[in-house]
């Protein structure tokens, strides 16, 4: 027979929630640093100017296996010395990199502010990018995949958050 000691601080609620008006202000700061996948999609795919350009931080050896369509391709390392050439300041910059264990897109969306640009970091970066079924670039061409039903609604046009 098990039983549960009533003196066990459940492991969630060790350390306490933030109030609700903390919370809020952490949540509304996160939206202003992050953008996901499938609204930087539908950002794109909606015909026009986005207001913002898409620049993928990773190797050319990367970029070649598949990169967002109309991405700039700017590898993090050289930000500090090509950035000016290739993007206005003027116009927001969505960084991504290869997906949630890679920090890349963290770190050239810290390269790119430092320069004096507004950045976001897509959330999720070319692994979800192409997990949610999105169509990629690769050296031979546009590609797609079934959208993972476990990354992104297979009957639906996106997942109403």
């Amino acid at each position: 027979m098990s039983s549960v000691s009533t003196n066990t601080v459940n492991p969630v609620l060790r350390v306490a929630p933030a109030t609700p008006a903390e919370a809020a202000a952490y949540f509304r700061a996160s939206l202003v640093f992050h953008a996901d996948v499938s609204d930087v999609a539908a950002a794109l795919s909606a015909g026009g100017d986005p207001g913002f350009v898409v620049l993928d931080s990773r190797s050319t050896e990367a970029w070649d296996q598949g990169h967002i369509p109309g991405a700039v391709h700017l590898p993090t390392a050289l930000i500090p010395e090509q950035a000016e050439q290739l993007l206005d300041k003027a116009v927001p910059v969505v960084t991504y990199c290869w997906g949630p264990g890679c920090n890349g897109a963290t770190r050239s969306a810290l390269a790119l502010a430092e320069l004096g640009y507004q950045v976001k970091e897509m959330l999720g970066g070319f692994e979800y990018w192409a997990r949610e079924g999105f169509a990629y670039e690769t050296w031979e061409g546009k590609q797609t995949r079934d959208a993972d039903p476990l990354t992104a609604p297979v009957d639906a046009e996106n997942c109403g958050c």
